[in-house]
């Protein structure tokens, strides 16, 4: 076959997988313009759940498919090599000692607040920074922007200013504290009255600076932070995504998503149980508050099982069901690449991809409410003490449920870009790396239909939790 006709056998593919994609991707918003009522006026014609996920997981695989064209390792490399870099040592001292400061001076105003503000969830400082300014935007800002965590982190600042390293970090530990005190947190949001009652808010705030601050000094700040607190590893792990990338000479522009493909970024399978961690626990919360996780919760807790136990075997379970997938996932990669690669390799390799996701979903879940809480977030800074009775709230648009499926389609179709360019670098056939990217992209298809799903359905207040 000659160049010219088989770069039109090319281009015609392409053409065609490009219509697809637009195609189910018109019939993405489409389908969420019905579900949240704004063409209900319009139109008699009513898109069903079953074809509205069809449809976010047709646009996956789609562009899986189109990404699977792109088999010039020169031409791959160049996206995630390419990179402007900047030494910039003065700039770096003097934001690092603003942010520090900035950082201090943000944790003194969580404990001072909670303890003389008001014990009013919406109207306090405590409450709205710990929220709506880290959980939030901060971690919008690292996935979107670039990490300013190591700078701000405020029990860095603390630990480095007493004595520490008493002992060596048991290797075997790996960053297994860092996934179970993440674990325990988010189990703590759902069960505990944690966004209504600052007091109960800062007792867990207390808990959590005994735990990080205790392991920074027995095991050096470097070493906890690095491996086993669970903040900077949020942070981190979200930050990945970025095009602003801190070296060690400087800062380095890159293309958003490049970072994904280092392999120094996932280096043992306590990091895989982590980036899975946070997948799963925005997963989790979306799915207590739609009604079949309420009718699922109450159905269980008819049958005689604890509401407590309901939620922490719905935590626990769910992210052993989400262990077993992923491996499995990379059991079927190995397979069909017929690759002497370890299991555990292939593991690390594959487990970046997957923040790329996690990214999208944070900003479907979250977005929205960092956007309309914002104004209370700066009343609640102006006036920690006495904030305004009636905080100022933005009422979202309902064009707004675009973005929230542009996020979850957009980590997922990055997500896949990645997981190609990984899997050209580790094997050497092209058919053998595209092979080595099946089931990894039905994992992925799963995940957007789920998510799709989630999104779709109203919200309801969990059962049996404290409001």
């Amino acid at each position: 076959m000659s160049n010219r006709s088989a770069l039109a056998r090319r281009t015609s593919i392409a053409l065609i997988l490009t219509f697809t994609v637009l195609t189910t991707s018109v019939g993405v918003v489409a389908a969420s313009m019905t579900a949240s009522g704004l063409s209900a006026g319009d139109t008699d014609v009513t898109v069903p759940t079953w074809l509205y996920l069809a449809t976010g997981g047709g646009t996956v695989g789609a562009s899986a498919l189109l990404t699977m064209l792109v088999t010039d390792r020169e031409m791959i490399g160049t996206y995630h090599n390419r990179a402007i870099r900047a030494s910039t040592d003065r700039l770096l001292t003097a934001g690092s000692l603003l942010l520090g400061v900035i950082g201090i001076l943000g944790l003194v105003l969580i404990f001072v607040a909670g303890v003389a503000g008001p014990n009013i969830g919406l109207v306090s400082a405590t409450v709205l920074v710990t929220f709506v300014g880290g959980r939030t935007l901060l971690t919008i800002i690292a996935y979107t922007v670039g990490n300013p965590w190591p700078a701000l982190n405020p029990w860095r600042q603390i630990a480095k200013a007493l004595p520490t390293g008493y002992k060596s970090y048991p290797t075997s530990c790996g960053s297994w504290p860092a996934v179970v005190a993440l674990l325990t947190f988010v189990g703590l949001e759902v069960i505990a009255p944690l966004t209504s009652s600052p007091t109960i808010l800062l007792l867990v705030l207390g808990f959590y600076s005994l735990f990080t601050l205790s392991g920074a000094v027995v095991f050096s700040p470097e070493t906890w932070f690095q491996r086993g607190d669970p903040l900077s590893l949020w942070f981190r792990c979200y930050g990945a995504v970025a095009p602003i990338q801190r070296t060690e000479n400087g800062f380095e522009l890159r293309y958003p998503g490049s970072r994904l493909s280092d392999a120094d970024l996932v280096t043992d399978t306590s990091l895989v149980a982590f980036v899975l961690a946070l997948v799963w626990e925005l997963t989790y919360s979306g799915f207590i508050v739609t009604p079949l996780g309420v009718q699922t919760i109450e159905f269980l807790v008819g049958l005689g099982v604890p509401p407590l136990l309901v939620y922490l075997a719905f935590l626990v379970g769910g992210f052993g069901l989400f262990w077993k997938v992923y491996w499995t996932a990379i059991d079927r990669t190995r397979e069909r690449a017929e690759t002497y690669l370890s299991r555990r390799y292939l593991g690390l390799r594959f487990a970046t991809p997957l923040l790329a996701i996690a990214a999208g979903y944070h900003l479907a879940h979250y977005v929205g409410f960092g956007v309309s809480l914002w104004p209370s977030l700066l009343d609640a800074l102006a006036m920690p003490l006495d904030p305004p009775p009636n905080p100022t709230r933005y009422a979202l648009p309902g064009w707004f449920n675009y973005i929230e499926i542009a996020g979850i389609l957009l980590g997922h179709v990055l997500a896949v870009w990645i997981a190609h360019t990984i899997s050209f670098e580790l094997f050497p056939g092209k058919l053998q790396a595209i092979r080595s990217q099946y089931p990894l992209i039905v994992v992925m298809i799963f995940f957007t239909m789920v998510s799709l799903y989630l999104v779709s359905q109203g919200t309801m207040n969990p059962p049996y939790i404290p409001n």
